[in-house]
């Protein structure tokens, strides 16, 4: 049963997407964005970089709510990028650095990298880990790829591409937590809560 007093739960993120995953889950996150410079940060395993920002991304939003939180506050903060042909592909560039990724990517297979840090605020305690799922993409034409990045979504996610979008029809199949290709996996949100002993039915809204 749904807790009669829900924890205060921020997601660290812009993102839709994880958004929507998390209202889909009966879970309403408080949205904050932490204003990271993604950039600023290198990693030489796409593992280590996803992780290393959804931390960064988490611990910016505690240092600014911390004096204001009461008891049960929980950060989430997540980011994605995927592993594709030895790079580390976080967002693209532009329109013609996401025409060359899915000019590589169609018809071939790359992995996608989740990071999620969860810190309780007020207990200074936290539980961080990286979701794995190997997306293979459909083999589409020059024209496909064209009308896709012309929509300009392509341009706003890891990877260039979505599955909760207009770019799910371009992957066949994936091999692991579809949630995790979206950004927020909710199977390893309901673990780092274990790790915090907490459950995720206390973030269901009654």
């Amino acid at each position: 049963m749904p807790t009669t007093n829900p924890l205060r739960f921020v997601l660290a993120s812009a993102s839709p997407a994880r958004r929507k995953s998390l209202r889909a889950a009966g879970i309403e996150p408080e949205v904050l964005v932490s204003g990271v410079d993604e950039s600023t940060v290198n990693a030489e395993r796409a593992e280590t970089l996803c992780l290393d920002l959804a931390r960064l991304k988490a611990e910016a939003i505690t240092e600014r709510i911390r004096s204001t939180s009461g008891p049960g506050t929980l950060v989430l903060g997540c980011d994605s990028v995927l592993a594709f042909d030895g790079e580390i592909l976080g967002k693209p560039a532009d329109a013609a650095d996401a025409t060359r990724r899915w000019k590589q990517m169609r018809g071939r297979a790359g992995v996608l990298h989740s990071g999620h840090c969860l810190i309780d605020v007020t207990g200074d305690r936290r539980a961080e880990a990286v979701a794995s799922t190997t997306v293979h993409f459909a083999e589409i034409s020059d024209d496909e790829i064209m009308a896709y990045i012309a929509t300009g979504e392509p341009l706003q996610v890891a990877g260039a591409f979505t599955i909760d979008g207009l770019g799910g029809p371009f992957v066949e199949r994936v091999e692991g937590d579809p949630g995790t290709v979206v950004g927020l996996s909710l199977p390893l949100l309901r673990n780092l809560l274990g790790e915090l002993d907490l459950r995720i039915t206390d973030l269901w809204q009654g």
